[in-house]
């Protein structure tokens, strides 16, 4: 099984590195695409100098249209969405994702985040449908893009039409992997009301009709 792997980024030039150099070491990975989504840092500069497809959008749009731009650039039928800003992930954690969408043919595989520190340990405990480290397949994500509104996410549509449908699902822990929080990347006040509107958005997307 061969593997493209989709990278959404915005303003991650400090961090890409540390996300795309795992993806390249892993041997089940056959492309790599970062979705510079409108970034004004040197996001794009970065991802070209470590030799990766890059996607350009011309303005921020927001994380599913980043990942729908890579699933479209994308020669292959099995994808991993990884965030950008995560931090300790090895070439063996993505091995681990596709191989246990290999051996167990899920619709979708979830990796969470374990032993990486308290804050992000505590938050996918909570909520591990929140987790942004997926291996599915095109069919998966174009039957997202045709059921669901992304009106409060990717993750969470994704779990909607996942309940409905029934599917069979595969969580897999990524031991020592963390991310960097809203908080520290754009100060604690902006942070802590962009963590806010999304518990507003998740519970809004809750309590919305499912049909």
């Amino acid at each position: 099984m061969v593997i493209s792997a989709i990278v959404p980024a915005y303003n991650e030039s400090d961090r890409l590195a540390d996300v795309v150099e795992p993806l390249q070491a892993a041997p089940s990975v056959d492309e790599i695409i970062v979705v510079d989504d409108g970034s004004v840092d040197e996001t794009v500069h970065v991802a070209r100098e470590l030799g990766v497809r890059v996607v350009e959008l011309g303005e921020n749009q927001g994380k599913a249209a980043a990942l729908d731009a890579g699933v479209k650039a994308a020669r292959n039928a099995t994808l991993i969405f990884l965030d950008a800003d995560l931090v300790g992930l090895r070439p063996e954690h993505v091995e681990l994702l596709s191989r246990v969408y290999e051996e167990k043919s899920p619709a979708m595989v979830v990796g969470l985040f374990k032993s990486g520190r308290l804050n992000t340990d505590l938050s996918q405990s909570i909520a591990p449908y929140l987790s942004g480290q997926r291996v599915l397949s095109r069919a998966i994500w174009e039957q997202l893009l045709e059921r669901e509104s992304l009106e409060f996410g990717v993750e969470m549509a994704l779990t909607k039409l996942s309940l409905k449908e029934d599917w069979h699902e595969e969580r897999v822990y990524l031991e020592g992997v963390t991310h960097v929080m809203k908080e520290e990347k754009r100060g604690f006040s902006e942070g802590f009301r962009q963590r806010i509107t999304m518990y507003g958005d998740i519970l809004r997307s809750f309590f919305s009709r499912t049909g």
